[in-house]
């Protein structure tokens, strides 16, 4: 009975250790990514999905900036953008996770919890 425990033991520690080999090489794969294509002409600067596997895309080519209609099959250059029309956000910040938009919600109602209002 005594090994059974332990084989389990052994058994969950490799998923663990699995597990973790995993997470390690997703950021590290996720990260050379977002490196590699450092520096160069073309970027991404925002999607949005339409439908499944149907986007409106704004790529910045050099200096130019162009709205793509992007399916699965078909590229289709929708217009030319100026760059005064766009709101480009600075490489370094970032959208505000869920936690943060929950925590600003919370405050909204004046921090009064059920448990509040009957104590008076």
């Amino acid at each position: 009975m005594g090994s059974s425990y332990g084989q389990f033991i052994v058994v969950l520690l490799i998923f663990v250790g699995v597990l973790a080999v995993t997470l390690w090489v997703t950021r590290w794969l996720s990260g050379y990514q977002k490196t590699s294509g450092a520096g160069s002409n073309i970027q991404l600067i925002e999607a949005q999905s339409l439908a499944t596997g149907k986007y409106i895309q704004i790529v910045r080519i050099g200096d130019r900036y162009f709205a793509l209609a992007v399916s699965k099959d078909n590229v289709t250059l929708i217009s030319e953008l100026e760059k005064d029309s766009l709101i480009i956000r600075e490489s370094g910040s970032r959208a505000p996770s869920f936690k943060e938009i929950l925590s600003g919600t919370r405050s909204v109602g004046g921090g009064e919890t059920p448990e509040n209002e009957n104590k008076e």
